[in-house]
Parts: structure tokens; sequence; C-alpha cells
């Protein structure tokens, strides 16, 4: 069993900074990629960031500049550093991570989502 448990999110006012995290834990032999997802009402979810221990990390063209994501690989955790807040970042976010555990069995998880809001 895996999960993903995220904290922070909230409310703030556009060009404020919002932190998000979160802990993974469970039976796991390997992360491979951690990252983070959003999804804004009526729309698909999108790509926001991807960490990976192979190559830089990819953020989505909306918030490259603006946010920042880092992984503890000791911890098994990933943060969320939003910066300059734009109503259009208002979505709930989640968390994932491509996980393999002891039989060699790849599986992708989420997190429950968190909610950001950006608005005056």
């Amino acid at each position: 069993q895996v999960q993903l448990v995220e904290s922070g999110g909230g409310l703030v006012q556009p060009g404020g900074s919002l932190r998000l995290s979160c802990v993974v834990s469970g039976d796991i032999s390997r992360i491979l990629t951690m990252g983070w997802y959003r999804q804004a009402p009526g729309k698909q979810r999108e790509p926001i960031a991807v960490v990976a221990s192979t190559r830089p990390t990819d953020y989505n063209d909306s918030v490259k500049g603006r946010f920042t994501s880092s992984r503890d690989y000791v911890k098994n955790t990933i943060d969320l550093q939003m910066n300059s807040l734009k109503p259009e970042d208002t979505a709930v976010y989640y968390c994932y991570s491509l996980i393999e555990n002891r039989l060699f069995q790849r599986d992708i998880y989420w997190g429950q989502g968190t909610q950001v809001t950006v608005s005056s």
C-alpha cells in the first residue's frame, strides 16, 4: 500500500506565494519520478512539474520562473513553491509519484489534492 499525503494550499491574493508539500509512504522499493499536476474547474488535469533524478526538472511553460519544485530523496517528499501567483493558477493541485515496489511492479500514485485559490 502506498500513500501520498499533501499539505499546504489555501487562499492567497494575486502576487502572493504558497508552498505545497507531499510525503510518500508505504511499500516502496524505488521512487522513479515525482511531480505535480493541477486541475482547474472545467479543464483537464495538466502537468506542472516533473522531478526526476536523471534530468533537470520539467515545468509547464505557464509556471516557469514562478514555481519551483524540489525533492528530498531521503524523506521521500516533494515541495512546490509557488510565487507571483495569478488568478489563473486557481486549481486543485495533485502530487503524484511513479513507484516501483519490491516485486519490481511500477505504478502511478496520486495525492488527495489540495485547493489553491488566487483571488483578491
